[in-house]
């Protein structure tokens, strides 16, 4: 008798992808869809993809591709660029006065390691640190004993030599991941995505801090608070020392951009909308 599993696995994939529209968010191109959307994108890939990357966009990262016309290309040209952040998903109905789910790595990255074991796919975790790797394989072997941990590995701190990132690469495609989860802090992660597009034999996630709140290392805030775009405020008051300096300054531009778009963009949003 076949398993569920196994059932999964032989279903036909689907010749269309889940998510077939990108909006455009401040030159941006933004993925939009429900969150299963996103979800049955993301194996949509693995099945039909030799190679793919995900970036979660969130503000900081809508600004700092607003402001290096590469990194814009860089998430541009994502297989997925999903609204990480409140606000991204709340202008994206505001412009094109559709709803939009907001669809977080954190939230994410749990729900695709879920389905991972239900549809036999292996993943692998790159990037952090070993203490906090340990701490999220030690969680999915708890959670979900049939997952299939192909491997995980920190990097040096540093710029890999060619040689470095030659044995890295072999040893992600070796493990067979399906998935390879990456979390190197933005925007190093997205640029280590995109240089490995064609080489990576996976779909490549940029999760950033979800490993922490995955492992339980560091909490979030109430379901009330994330609904009202208040994170950010959370891990200000967390690390005010390395984030005052990048939210005082991104949140202000981007404020700045959308209250420039809604006052002096009306043929603009009119033509978005259409």
């Amino acid at each position: 008798m076949l398993t569920d599993t196994t059932t999964l696995q032989e279903k036909p994939v689907a010749a269309e992808p889940p998510i077939k529209v990108k909006r455009q968010l401040l030159g941006s191109l933004i993925s939009a869809g429900s969150f299963n959307d996103f979800v049955n994108h993301v194996f949509w890939l693995t099945d039909t993809k030799e190679s793919s990357y995900v970036c979660f966009a969130n503000v900081h990262m809508l600004m700092e591709a607003r402001q290096d016309k590469e990194f814009q290309n860089l998430l541009n040209n994502a297989d997925i660029a999903s609204p990480d952040g409140g606000p991204l998903s709340k202008l994206m109905k505001l412009l094109y006065g559709k709803h939009q789910d907001r669809v977080p790595g954190m939230d994410l990255m749990p729900r695709l390691l879920q389905e991972a074991e239900k549809r036999g796919k292996s993943v692998f975790f790159y990037g952090s640190t070993d203490p906090v790797l340990e701490a999220v394989v030690a969680r999915t072997k708890a959670d979900l004993p049939n997952l299939r941990v192909a491997g995980y590995y920190s990097p040096p701190f540093r710029k890999l030599t060619h040689i470095e990132d030659e044995a890295i690469t072999n040893m992600i495609n070796d493990s067979g991941a399906d998935l390879v989860f990456v979390a190197l802090g933005c925007p190093k992660q997205e640029r280590w995505m995109a240089e490995h597009k064609g080489k990576v034999k996976a779909c490549m996630l940029g999760v950033g801090q979800a490993y922490m709140t995955y492992a339980g290392l560091e909490k979030r805030l109430p379901k009330w608070a994330r609904d009202l775009s208040l994170e950010w405020t959370y891990r200000l008051w967390q690390e005010p020392g390395r984030l005052w300096k990048r939210y005082l300054l991104t949140n202000s531009k981007f404020l700045y951009e959308v209250t420039k778009l809604m006052l002096f963009g009306r043929n603009k949003r009119a033509e978005l909308s259409q």
